[in-house]
């Protein structure tokens, strides 16, 4: 299972990799994983002011849908629109070309509910 350490993750199976101000998020190896093949990706956020813990949107796979969680307070500024015309890449490649949004994290954003790379390996077993 691919975890990488310089990244922080969620119980919800989030991954996010924060850059000053601005975050990267998408789903982790084991999302991907137990969803299976991914078909569909929507997220309708873009521009919003979301609180930590929202729902920012949703994954479809063959199978089932999954909602998206967002880890920390902010406003999503982006969408990986490559995704539209391959979804497949959160499959492929869940922490590189597949993360899914960019957030301007709000002031103060909450970060402790983040898990260590080997916090999130403890969660997922």
């Amino acid at each position: 299972m691919n975890t990488p350490s310089e990244l922080k993750y969620t119980k919800d199976h989030e991954w996010i990799k924060i850059e000053g101000n601005v975050a990267t998020i998408g789903i982790t190896d084991f999302a991907q994983g137990e969803l299976g093949d991914i078909v569909y990706v929507d997220v309708d956020t873009v521009d919003d002011d979301l609180e930590g813990g929202a729902v920012f949107g949703s994954v479809e796979a063959v199978k089932t849908v999954s909602d998206l969680f967002l880890p920390v307070a902010g406003k999503v500024i982006e969408f990986n629109s490559e995704l539209e015309a391959q979804p497949e890449l959160l499959n492929t490649d869940p922490y590189g070309n597949g993360w899914i949004i960019k957030l301007e994290l709000a002031d103060g954003a909450d970060h402790s509910e983040l898990l260590s790379a080997e916090e999130y390996q403890a969660v997922i077993g």
